[in-house]
């Protein structure tokens, strides 16, 4: 079986195939393919996996955009010496792999302001997105506001399963949430719906004793203790504020 290919049309029909790598590199390609005499398969096999690598990196900057993730807040530039109560080795593990996401397991972080709880859950969903997982990272009360919102409209379960294309929800200083029904009655809500589907990483000042002041009704707060907790990773960071010890070393005299 024989047929003309005029190769003129090449990068049109590339387009219209939405593969803009391979209309990108392929007069390059093929002028190596023909000059070391590459098989066919070899020359396909170069142009797909360019092809393939640049998706995923376009895939992966459209994930960080969306994540709101601070910028800078990775892994390497954590300081571990600063809190000797949490695993180098262990938040690692945690960063390298995808397991507990796989299982919708939940990370708790629990710890007094200033010693880099929000830090370590950023640089957590950076590792995610970096391996190829839809992250979103929120002050909980911005999330609040939008789940009351919608709730308003009649719109809280559409608003919670839009939440579910997020395979992690970093909700940064839960503490801050206000003792009332209209606020933690959704946030219950959004943590019943993602319970052994979907991860959570909290950040909470608050230890678990203390929750009765974000959660007004007590049989709420060990129904969301108990979900949380069911699956989940706890690091307790109690140590002197980060922050407060970096301010400190910066006086003058210091």
């Amino acid at each position: 079986m024989s047929a003309t290919v005029d190769t003129a049309q090449l990068p049109a029909m590339l387009t219209q195939l939405r593969l803009p790598t391979i209309a990108r590199l392929w007069p390059a390609i093929t002028q190596t393919a023909d000059r070391e005499s590459w098989p066919a398969t070899k020359t396909l096999a170069a142009l797909f996996e360019h092809e393939i690598a640049e998706r995923a990196q376009r895939r992966t900057a459209r994930h960080l955009l969306e994540a709101g993730l601070p910028v800078g807040k990775t892994i390497d530039r954590f300081d571990f010496t600063a809190i000797p109560s949490v695993s180098k080795a262990r938040v690692m593990a945690l960063a390298e792999g995808d397991a507990w996401l796989a299982k919708g397991t939940n990370i708790l972080l629990f710890g007094p302001p200033g010693v880099g709880k929000s830090h370590l859950g950023a640089a957590l969903g950076h590792a995610m997105v970096d391996a190829g997982y839809r992250v979103l990272f929120t002050r909980t009360t911005d999330l609040v506001q939008h789940l009351q919102a919608a709730r308003q409209d009649l719109k809280l379960a559409t608003a919670i399963e839009k939440l579910d294309k997020y395979h992690l929800l970093v909700l940064d200083d839960l503490s801050y949430v206000q003792k009332s029904q209209a606020e933690t009655s959704v946030i219950f809500e959004l943590i019943s719906a993602r319970y052994e589907r979907r991860s959570l990483l909290i950040t909470a000042n608050q230890p678990f004793g203390a929750w009765d002041t974000i959660f007004p009704d007590p049989a709420m707060t060990v129904a969301a203790i108990d979900r949380l907790v069911h699956h989940s990773i706890i690091l307790e960071m109690n140590t002197d504020s980060y922050r407060r010890k970096s301010a400190e070393t910066k006086r003058p005299g210091k």
